[in-house]
């Protein structure tokens, strides 16, 4: 198995984007990721927590057809994510596996290795030219 990651995207509405929604199952489909469990969390303009199976939305049914009867992504899980989102706004909450990096990751294991953490990167610290010294790369020195 490939690493496995916890990801929500968070919608400023109490509705799901069709479009973005569509752009990361699409990634499913051509077998970047699997997606191993996944819920539709809400944050009500009250500030009321909601989760919510992907059977409930047309555009989510049937992502989850043949996986283990196991949830994996909890109440827990959701009141922490909830705590990302604002008020009137909702969130897709996805457990993944990264299957690109599955034959990398049983390399390492086979060697004894594991995989000891992930750092998420955002994505204005890598974009444009990182030979730029003004790229976020690059530290800033102040004049003293």
């Amino acid at each position: 198995m490939g690493p496995v990651e916890f990801i929500v995207l968070a919608f400023p509405e109490e509705q799901l984007r069709v479009p973005a929604v569509e752009a990361v199952m699409g990634l499913r489909k051509t077998g970047v990721v699997r997606l191993i469990d996944g819920l539709v969390a809400t944050r009500t303009a009250a500030g009321e927590v909601l989760a919510a199976e992907f059977d409930e939305f047309v555009e989510l049914q049937g992502l989850l057809t043949g996986r283990e009867a196991a949830r994996l992504i909890g109440p827990e899980d959701v009141r922490e994510a909830a705590e990302l989102l604002e008020r009137g706004s909702c969130a897709l909450l996805l457990l993944v596996e990264h299957v690109w990096a599955e034959d990398a990751a049983i390399a390492v294991r086979a060697a004894g290795g594991r995989i000891a953490g992930s750092v998420r990167i955002p994505a204005d610290r890598v974009a444009g030219d990182p030979a730029d010294p003004a790229h976020p790369a690059h530290p800033q020195v102040e004049a003293s």
